[in-house]
């Protein structure tokens, strides 16, 4: 059976064919098939196998092809590889050597240029040299394209004579000797001598060309190798000084646009105090104009100085909110004084002394893309995680943490303008983010009906309770009640997608702020969370968007901006900017500070347009505005927080075991308790138990449900149960068992009607319609506190 006959190679065409290739000395050479394509040399041993195994591949741009006689012809890259091939004729061997050198200079050809565009990249202006040897590479490529052009040439020549060789040779074998013999021959002859003097031409052009390539290539090796060692270290010089930039802007920025708090006592005597940048009081009296982005809504600029020399018959109306007078004093201008570095720095002698340590968090080794590959788009909540990821907290515990500086609320509750105080309900949003800076661990999903309390009320006038109160989708009602006039009520339900290089956390559902004494009813969302570099890097996580925070009864708005971070911009980093407005839209304090560090609010003399255009067009709002007052300062972390998953003070109180909680408290939850201690495996195997119990109890649940729904279908089924199969078919289908794919929940995480029911209701919240924001919301029914006086928990179910 003859083979197909393989098409003359021509430039850039892929080649295939059979050719034998040495194995070993006991099978010699063996028949396989090659395919040349790209610059790329394969093989297989059958051409079926082109599809799916490729038995070796040998990179023609550094190879070296040497023929060794009339069949036969090697194919090296160096050492690595080396192919022993045979052809099945000396024509075969040709056609062969013809395509491998034209796929090698086309390869050889491709490298050069991309290696030139790389360099092109590079900063031009090098000096006088770098010209010098960019001419001399630009003469010596004109000189090889035009070797190049003579080889075209030559093969054109040659593909030509021999085409016609070889019609000569077989007319000369269908001829009959006599006459006409002599003038056949005499053909051939010219024909063979036009061929091999076209031979020896690109034989002589080849010669040329590699002699010159070989000249030049370590020549040309050197040179690049110089060049992208020059690359690396202006690219190390250009990052070093853009991060020297980015901090003398945030030095100059922090001079100008976040004026230091008034002249104090305490603080002179303590010396200037840590932040973003230090201020000088010697310019206090210039008018500076903020180099802000475009990003930024506003620019502020210190008031004229005729505000600060006023008397007190013409500002009561401004010293009685900030305390900004010097004859007169506000109400938490005392405090503000003798609390100068944060309203949350004062000592409080606790009456129960609690915990300041956890055990280290050990060092376990984890594959973390082997988990991590099949979550891609997937609901967080829906993953099975293992505790790895997480910190022994749950997610009630973390709601609690946003009670950290719950003394901003004390004091917005002494407030007599609810523009002061919304100042202060402001620094307490912004404050609750403080805490996340660096934990980059996930809490634990609560069970459903779990339930944690925080009762500060002997040490702080304040105690709360959060319930998980929805499983799909999860969702958490809070509750917390002060002794000193305030009450705070949150539904969050946590909204998570994870994209492969970082994850999404966009909590869903409003806070609520109550103030007893003025009746001021706060609202507010939470903003995106975003956990950057989950497959490759270090874990960051930053905070972005914007919140309203409105007072439904005055009609007064915050609005805050949340800043994302970017390593190109020439802003503080994690910055949150934000104005303070009546109902009527008029703008009366500035803030502005970092989510991680503190919170300062300017009272606003005068405004006016004029400052540079946004990214709209627009002009900014330039506001003149008094020193800057501190309204909220981060409290430092635990000495080794670093090694205690970076909780803060109030943090490693939350999960200490107490007398007297309820059943259901996270503080009880098993496999929590043994990842606090490290022992990670046998907490794995709680956790796995904890899920599947709740399955199960949410089977029940479910079929409990359906019964009282559908009586008729409960009687239809007790009537089949004498069919084993039908009968295990109608329990699985209409009690529990779903496919993967099945899915209770619409948009947003919204439950969906269908024909399975879930009739639970959660212990200490019952579901209303908000009258404020007209949301569905789960809100304290009471009873909690009183069950605890009396130690009656015998309601709460088993859930651990």
């Amino acid at each position: 059976m003859s083979e197909p006959k393989a098409p003359t190679p021509a430039p850039g065409d892929t080649y295939k064919g059979w050719l034998f290739k040495w194995t070993n000395y006991i099978k010699g050479y063996q028949r396989r098939w090659f395919v040349l394509s790209n610059g790329l040399l394969s093989y297989y041993r059958t051409q079926a196998e082109m599809g799916h195994t490729c038995r070796g591949t040998i990179n023609l741009a550094t190879a070296n092809i040497a023929v060794e006689d009339s069949c036969n012809f090697v194919i090296s890259n160096g050492g690595t590889q080396t192919y022993h091939l045979k052809a099945s004729s000396e024509v075969e061997r040709q056609r062969w050597i013809t395509a491998l050198e034209l796929a090698k200079a086309k390869a050889f050809r491709m490298q050069a240029e991309s290696d030139d565009s790389g360099d092109d990249s590079t900063s031009p202006g090098a000096g006088q040299g770098a010209g010098s040897r960019n001419s001399e590479v630009q003469s010596t490529l004109r000189t090889l394209g035009s070797k190049v052009e003579d080889l075209s040439t030559c093969n054109d020549l040659i593909a030509k004579h021999g085409s016609a060789l070889q019609r000569s040779l077989s007319e000369l074998e269908g001829v009959r000797l006599g006459g006409e013999t002599s003038e056949k021959i005499r053909q051939v002859t010219e024909r063979a001598t036009l061929f091999r003097i076209t031979s020896n031409a690109m034989i002589n052009a080849c010669r040329d060309f590699l002699a010159l390539a070989q000249a030049h290539s370590k020549r040309w090796q050197k040179a690049l190798q110089a060049e992208r060692e020059q690359r690396v270290r202006l690219e190390e010089t250009l990052e070093q000084l853009a991060k020297q930039h980015n901090h003398l802007e945030r030095a100059f920025r922090g001079a100008t646009v976040l004026p230091p708090s008034q002249s104090n006592p305490a603080i002179d005597s303590k010396g200037p105090v840590p932040g973003k940048g230090d201020v000088s009081d010697e310019d206090e009296e210039n008018e500076f104009f903020d180099a802000c982005e475009d990003v930024q809504e506003f620019i502020t600029v210190p008031a004229d100085p005729k505000y600060h020399r006023r008397s007190g018959s013409n500002v009561s109306g401004i010293s009685s909110e900030l305390g900004m007078d010097d004859g007169t004093t506000s109400l938490d201008e005392q405090s503000l004084a003798s609390s100068p570095e944060s309203p949350q720095s004062q000592e409080v002698v606790p009456v129960r002394k609690r915990r300041s340590r956890i055990p280290d968090k050990p060092n376990y080794s984890l594959n973390l893309w082997s988990i991590m590959k099949n979550c891609i788009g997937k609901e967080l909540s829906k993953i099975p995680m293992p505790v790895n990821f997480n910190e022994p907290l749950s997610m009630l515990q973390r709601l609690s943490e946003d009670l950290e500086y719950y003394e901003l609320l004390d004091r917005g509750a002494k407030c007599q303008s609810s523009l002061e105080q919304m100042c202060y309900v402001a620094a307490f949003t912004v404050s609750s983010y403080s805490t996340t800076v660096h934990r980059t661990g996930k809490p634990f999903n609560p069970l459903l009906g779990e339930t944690f309390e925080l009762d500060r009320m002997q040490e702080s006038g304040y105690r709360s309770l959060c319930e998980q109160v929805s499983h799909h989708p999860p969702a958490a009602a809070h509750h917390a009640i002060s002794e000193r006039g305030w009450t705070l009520r949150q539904e969050i339900a946590l909204a998570s997608k994870f994209r492969g290089k970082y994850l999404s956390i966009m909590p869903l559902g409003s806070i609520h702020c109550i103030f007893e004494k003025s009746n001021n009813h706060y609202t507010w969302k939470k903003v995106t969370t975003t956990v950057h570099n989950i497959i490759v890097g270090k874990l960051w996580i930053d905070q972005s968007g914007e919140i309203d925070v409105v007072n439904h009864r005055t009609g007064d708005r915050c609005h805050l901006k949340f800043a994302p971070y970017s390593y190109f911009s020439r802003d503080v980093a994690r910055k949150v900017t934000g104005v303070v407005t009546d109902k009527n839209g008029k703008a009366h304090y500035v803030l502005s500070g970092t989510w991680d560090e503190k919170m300062e609010c300017s009272r606003v003399m005068q405004s006016s347009r004029g400052g540079e255009n946004g990214a709209d067009g627009r002009q900014k709002t330039v506001y003149q505005t008094l020193k800057a007052k501190e309204l909220w300062r981060k409290t430092p972390l635990p000495e080794g927080a670093e090694n205690m998953y970076y909780f803060s003070t109030l943090a490693l109180t939350l999960n200490e075991p107490e007398e007297g909680i309820a059943p259901t408290d996270s503080r009880r939850r098993p496999d929590q308790r043994l990842m606090e201690q490290g022992r990670w495996e046998e907490a794995n195997a709680e956790k796995q138990r904890l899920e599947e119990k709740q399955r199960t109890t949410r089977r029940e649940r479910e079929r409990e449900a359906n019964r009282t729904a559908n009586p008729a279908e409960e009687a239809e089924e007790v009537e089949i149960a004498s069919e084993p199969s039908e009968t295990t078919y109608k329990t699985e289908t209409l009690h529990g068992s779903y496919p993967p794919a099945y899915s209770m929940e619409g948009p947003y995480g919204a439950p969906v009607k269908s024909g399975h029911h879930d009739n639970y209701k959660s212990m200490w919240f019952e579901q209303q319609v908000d009258p404020m924001t007209g949301e569905p919301t789960h809100i304290y029914r009471g009873g909690y506190w009183e069950a605890k006086e009396q130690g009656d928990w015998d309601s709460c179910p088993n859930i651990f």
